[in-house]
């Protein structure tokens, strides 16, 4: 299962995924506004758990290594919720910032999504922004999300509390 960009490809996980992992994923700079359960640093042992957690993965697939030339420079994925939300998944995404501001990121978040209305039985992705990241918000509004909301000191990273910015999309 593959899904095309432009100049990109987005696909499932496999071995040897681990290197280049580690190499784009171990940068302060991603990590900042990702969730505490994204490592940093980033190491070898952290790249081997995630290959090996998502190398077996069940179609429809919810997380895909984000490649060029069969190199992983980033991921994106989703995370469906239960219960009352069951209809909803959430959206979370990286990439190396080698390629931060071409455009490759709200490509792959579009094709995510269509996939995704197509794929799952899902009528809504959500995607929750750190303040302090206007870029990722940019991204989503580029990709046809909407701003619902700001959750107030709704998160501690590093030490900081900050607001969440809450971004969905509906199908």
């Amino acid at each position: 299962m593959e899904l095309h960009g432009n100049g990109f490809t987005l696909r499932g996980w496999k071995k040897g995924d681990e290197i280049s992992l580690q190499k784009h994923a171990d940068n302060t700079n991603i990590s900042r506004y990702l969730l505490d359960r994204f490592p940093s640093p980033y190491t070898m042992v952290d790249a081997i758990w995630w290959v090996e957690r998502l190398i077996d993965q069940p179609e429809p697939l919810l997380n895909f290594a984000i490649t060029i030339n069969d190199e992983v420079i980033g991921g994106i994925g989703l995370e469906p919720r239960e219960d009352v939300y069951r209809k909803t998944a959430l959206l979370g995404y990286w990439l190396s910032e080698e390629l931060w501001g071409k455009g490759t990121i709200t490509e792959a978040v579009k094709l995510v999504t269509a996939y995704a209305f197509e794929k799952l039985d899902i009528i809504r992705i959500q995607a929750g922004v750190l303040s302090k990241n206007p870029a990722s918000m940019r991204v989503l509004e580029k990709a046809g999300y909407v701003k619902e909301g700001v959750s107030r000191n709704a998160v501690i990273k590093n030490g900081e509390v900050m607001d969440e910015h809450v971004y969905a999309i509906i199908k």
